[in-house]
């Protein structure tokens, strides 16, 4: 997610999380056919093909990642209003700051508003 974001610089980035409910196992890129400094809009073809590919290897989409090349990790508003599913993490990249600082976070949708939730990273 780090690499895609730095990659797609000034714009943001966009992508999936594949693994099981208590696991993200793998980030995967989508294409973001808006591409801006500040918003973002998945290809549908991709969102298709990742829950194709998601069941073929009995895995899910656990939620979505996108970045933030100028501001925090903090979800907007825009990205309230285009929050889906209470059931899927919403991970933010940021690469505000002057230098870079890189930090990523997650949320949950819980009702109308995001809730934050820790990440917790396993070396394998």
């Amino acid at each position: 997610m780090l690499d895609h974001s730095r990659e797609v610089l000034p714009n943001e980035c966009c992508g999936f999380l594949l693994g099981s409910p208590a696991t993200i196992e793998e980030a995967t890129r989508a294409v973001n056919l808006t591409p801006s400094p500040n918003r973002y809009q998945v290809d549908p073809r991709d969102h298709f093909a990742v829950i194709r590919r998601a069941r073929k290897e009995s895995r899910v989409v656990v939620g979505v990642y996108h970045s933030h090349p100028s501001a925090p990790a903090v979800p907007s508003s825009t990205d309230l209003e285009h929050a889906t599913s209470a059931e899927y993490l919403y991970v933010i990249v940021s690469l505000a700051g002057e230098p870079v600082t890189e930090e990523v976070r997650a949320y949950r949708l819980v009702g109308e508003r995001f809730e934050r939730v820790d990440l917790v990273v396993i070396e394998f």
